[in-house]
């Protein structure tokens, strides 16, 4: 599930936890369920994080090389 889907389930889930008529059953069920996409969520997150950071550390070194050749 991509981290987009994720986020929705997971503002779904939160409503559904608001409401009033929930058994502590189907309460427990859908905050099982709201960790589960939460931790699928950081981890989408953070390999996205890490994708940033590799694109950044290669546009510095093109930067850094661009800028020896203009002295």
């Amino acid at each position: 599930m991509t981290f987009e889907k994720n986020l929705e389930r997971l503002e779904k889930i939160a409503n559904s936890l608001d409401r009033d008529d929930l058994s502590l059953e189907e309460a427990l069920t859908l905050f099982e369920e709201g960790i589960a996409k939460l931790k699928e969520a950081s981890a989408e997150l953070a390999k996205a994080e890490g994708r940033v950071a590799k694109l950044v550390e290669k546009a510095k070194g093109v930067f850094d090389e661009q800028d020896e050749s203009a002295q």
